[in-house]
Parts: C-alpha cells; structure tokens; sequence
C-alpha cells in the first residue's frame, strides 16, 4: 500500500470543498425534489424549497451509511487516494454540474462525483485502481433507475385513473394535491438519503487516506451530521433553472400526475439506498415524469427535451473524469 502523507490544512480545505459539492448537489437536485410540486401549483416555490430541505436532513435518522460505504471503499482502491487524487474529483464533480446547471440540464450531481473518482484515480494509477464490481453496479442503474422510475410512474398513473375512473376531476386534483405534500416529502427523503452519503463517502475516503480514521472504524458523526445539513442547506437555495426543465417542459403535470411521478421516484430511490447503490436522483425522476407522461398520452411528452437530457446523462461521467485527470495533473503540480 502506498504511503500516503496528508497534512491537516490540506484535509480541511478538502473537506471545505466537498461540503460545497454537497452544497451544489443540493442546489442542483433540488428541482428533483420540488419540480413537480411546485408546476402543479400545491406549493409556492419557497414553501416547497423548506419542505424538501426538511425531509432531505430528516433522511439522517431513517437510512444507514451503504451508499457512504460504496463511494468510500468500492469504486477505487483505497490504497492510491491522496489530496490531489479527491481535489481532482471534486473539481470535476463541481465542475460539471455549474456546466449543466448554467445550461438548466438535469445531468445528475452523483454520476458526476463517479466520473471525477474514475478520471483522478486513472490519471494517478492507471484503471488497475478502478473496482470493476463497485462501478459496475453504479452503470448498471445509470440504466436500471430511470426505467424502473418510468415503469413505477406509469403503473401508479394507470392504477389512479382506474381507481378514481368515475370520481369528477375537481375531487381528484382536491385529494391529490394533499397527496402531492406525502410525494414529495418521500422522494425528498430518497433524495437526502442517496445523495448525502456520496459526500460522506467522499470524506470519509480522505480521512482514512489521511489517518484520521480507518475502514473498519464507523464515519465519525460530524461528517455525517454536516453532510446532511449542508444537502438540506443547498435544496433550500434551489435551482430554478431546472426546476422548470424539469416541471413543464418535459410533460405538463397535474397534481395526479406529480404524485405518480414522486412516489415511483421515491420507491426507486428507496430500493437503491437500501442495496447501497449510489443512483442518480435526476435519471429516476426524469425517467417517472416521463413514465407518467407516456401512460396518459405518449404524445404529450415532449421527446426532444427529453433527448438533450439523455445526451447529458451519457456524457457526464467521462467528461466529469476528463476534467478530474486535468484537475488532479494541475494540482499535483501546483500545491
């Protein structure tokens, strides 16, 4: 193994600059949260930003540190991570995202820290330090969550209409506006749940790179209180650009369709976190948006925004390591 020296200032700074990834996914992903919720008018953007940031910090209590597990120990070889090798994968991570955010493309904050782990551990060790098992699991659901996201919307969107068939569509858009409020909270708990521990893993990675901890030890709670706080901190901001990419250029929603859309995302984020696999929240609510879209009339779904979407997903994780593997070269010759 090699012998890795960590000074504490540079553990600090790296750790500032992964609780402001943490910050962004939230930013990023809170359209994920509070995009349907707010198109269909239950609730006014900042009421909703509140109500996603509370469940995303309440997912601290509910859901254990597999996820966490997966990023800290089964992507890369703990052995080769250093300072430039995380620095390199943040900058990548952060990167990408203020690139697909300034364009208001949901490209998923959590493929991006994947492309950055790869591209900054390639760059140091060639693909020997990749762990094929860990990452294949995570390309696995880049395919699995949004068609199991699309599967489970369109379900829950043909069952309601069979359901509520003769109920007069006042009384149905009345009931599931309230339920619209359950929807929500329970993806934004999916959210919080998946998206939290990739940073906690991130830092939990550096701190035993550094010493400060070890695999077999538990992740000290500070990281993980932090992590969640500043997840929560970041959906309170919001991301308004892809909130509205997200709530009405896809399909146009109504409340019925929102809470189709959130419970088949929740389920599928609920499913991945409880296995330990690191999935991205923007491929399985787009994938249930357009599920519920397609279930009512395939036409009202507008496949060319759908399409660009689909063009970011496949391009974030190798352009998240390309900049990563320039990231880490930079900083292994700057600092």
């Amino acid at each position: 193994m090699e012998a890795v020296q960590i000074s504490f200032v540079s553990v600090a700074v790296l750790i500032a600059v992964a609780l402001a990834f943490d910050f962004m996914n939230g930013f990023h992903d809170a359209a994920n949260s509070i995009a349907t919720v707010v198109s269909t008018g239950v609730l006014k953007p900042y009421q909703a930003v509140v109500w996603a940031a509370f469940f995303n910090f309440l997912a601290l209590f509910i859901f254990h540190l597999k996820v966490a597990t997966t990023i800290g120990k089964g992507t890369i070889e703990p052995s080769i991570v250093d300072h430039y090798v995380v620095f390199g994968a943040l900058i990548g991570a952060i990167s990408w995202n203020i690139i697909t955010w300034y364009y208001g493309l949901p490209s998923s904050s959590s493929h991006a820290l994947i492309g950055g782990l790869v591209g900054a551990a390639v760059a140091k060790a060639g693909s020997g330090a990749l762990i094929g098992s860990g990452l294949l699991k995570v390309v696995l659901f880049i395919f699995v969550s949004p068609i199991l996201g699309f599967l489970l919307g369109a379900l829950l969107m043909i069952a309601v209409s069979w359901l509520f068939f003769r109920t007069p569509p006042s009384k149905v858009d009345k009931w599931f506006r309230r339920l619209q409020l359950v929807s929500a909270a329970a993806y934004s708990l999916g959210h919080g749940g998946n998206d939290a521990q990739k940073t906690i893993g991130i830092i939990w990675m550096l701190l035993i790179a550094a010493g400060m901890s070890s695999s077999d030890q538990s992740v000290p709670a500070w990281v993980v209180i932090s992590c969640y706080v500043t997840i929560s901190l970041g959906t309170l901001f919001g991301g308004w650009r892809i909130v509205k990419t997200m709530g009405q250029r896809i399909t146009k929603l109504k409340p019925v369709g929102g809470f189709c859309a959130e419970t088949g995302g929740a389920m599928t984020l609920f499913l991945a976190t409880a296995l330990g696999i690191p999935v991205s929240t923007t491929h399985t609510i787009t994938g249930a948006i357009v599920g519920v879209g397609s279930a009512r009339n395939v036409a009202t779904v507008r496949w060319g925004v759908a399409g660009n979407i689909v063009w970011a997903w496949i391009f974030t994780i190798p352009a998240s390591a390309f900049i990563a593997a320039v990231a880490w070269w930079v900083g292994k010759r700057l600092f």
